[in-house]
């Protein structure tokens, strides 16, 4: 390309698909790429609109592919060189923007092939009817606003606090599916929502919760943050084991069992004071092994700047500000548990000893002497796989 020529037809579908840094990217002729700092794609027209630079959205790349992008910029670029307003254009499509019952019940279709019972798409979709389309389900999904959503959860967040968060979780959703199909722009108005809420139980309320669908965006652009190579294996590492950040950080070399493939935590490092035992699914054994190549330390599985100490547990908090997310690495922990109950159908207590929760039934607790093993490491195959989607 000679210096100074604009792009034409820049990009390719293969190219689009495998952007990941977040930035602009453009195709030629005012059409950019945008891929925000939490993966997600969308496009963009910059043209002269009655002498003025304008941008105009076209859409996320899910639902509008580069073939219909270029159609769309053109149609807008035409419409502006006749002393047209695109702007206008916008208007009339935003006549069929949906409302948010609208929406959910398109997000239910869009999703329920991937999950594995109707009964529990019945439950997705009977939650949003009970407690959210009364408030706000006649209202353009558009224009939903995080004042919405409070009212919406304000009545359920301590009588109900499993069920709030799940309907909080289903919000989300539903905005994420909104944004993506074009009907919306801006951040989801589900992440301001929990600093105006109480604290459930005497709890922190569960701001720094990662919505399970961000997952695997995060994973890819974890590959390319500005960090160490050990930083990225054990925050990867983190997510897959659903660990906490002390039980990675602290992890030794005499915890593993590569050839059975399991990471069992001794009792004085877990916070029940329980011995742990992790099954480690492909990829996460992947990370253990990459770990040791690597690795400075003879003890420590992810050391820090001294082979003979750990990483400092601000190493993930830092990697999150770099990455411009507002969520903690405690957070994926609650996004592993919605996963797991939103679309799968493992019950309850492997999910909860997935994360070294204890059995809340003492009764059946008592019973209960082992520790789910062998459906906890299907369950972590499953979980593994969703997060490298």
């Amino acid at each position: 390309m000679k210096a100074g020529k604009h792009p034409q037809k820049a990009l390719s579908s293969v190219k689009v698909n495998s952007l990941s840094t977040p930035g602009r990217y453009a195709d030629g002729n005012g059409l950019y790429l945008i891929v925000d700092p939490t993966g997600a794609k969308r496009w963009v027209l910059r043209t002269i609109v009655h002498g003025r630079r304008r941008d105009i959205g076209l859409g996320g790349l899910r639902l509008v592919s580069l073939a219909v992008a270029r159609e769309k910029a053109a149609e807008y670029r035409r419409f502006a060189r006749e002393g047209g307003n695109p702007l206008e254009l916008r208007r009339k499509a935003e006549a069929i923007i949906p409302t948010f019952a609208d929406a959910a019940k398109a997000t239910l279709e869009h999703h329920k092939d991937a999950w594995k019972n109707a009964k529990h798409a019945d439950q997705w979709i009977n939650t949003l009817t009970t407690y959210v389309f009364p408030v706000f389900g006649e209202t353009r999904v558009d224009r939903v606003e995080t004042a919405d959503i409070m009212k919406a959860l304000t009545p359920i967040w301590l009588t109900k606090a499993e069920t709030a968060r799940r309907v909080r979780q289903r919000i989300s959703t539903v905005m994420d599916w909104a944004k993506a199909a074009g009907f919306r722009s801006g951040d989801n108005p589900v992440d301001g929502v929990a600093r105006g809420l109480p604290r459930q139980n005497g709890k922190k309320a569960h701001f720094d919760a990662v919505p399970y669908a961000k997952v695997p965006d995060f994973v890819r652009s974890l590959q390319t943050v500005a960090t160490s190579e050990i930083a990225r294996l054990a925050f990867e590492f983190l997510i897959l084991t659903a660990a906490r950040t002390s039980e990675v950080i602290g992890a030794k070399w005499s915890e593993f069992d590569l050839d059975q493939a399991i990471w069992t935590i001794p009792a004085e490092r877990m916070k029940a004071s329980r011995e742990h035992r992790v099954p480690l699914s492909p990829r996460a054994l992947t990370i253990v092994k990459s770990a040791q190549a690597i690795s400075t330390s003879e003890v420590l599985v992810f050391p820090g700047r001294s082979a003979h100490k750990p990483m400092s547990n601000m190493v993930f908090l830092m990697i999150l500000r770099r990455m411009k997310v507002g969520f903690t690495a405690h957070g994926f922990r609650s996004a592993f548990r919605d996963w797991a109950s939103e679309t799968t159908n493992y019950p309850r207590d492997v999910c909860e000893l997935a994360l070294a929760h204890a059995i809340r039934d003492k009764t059946e607790a008592a019973y209960r002497r082992g520790d789910l093993l062998e459906k906890r490491c299907k369950l972590m195959e499953a979980w593994s796989r969703f997060a490298a989607e």
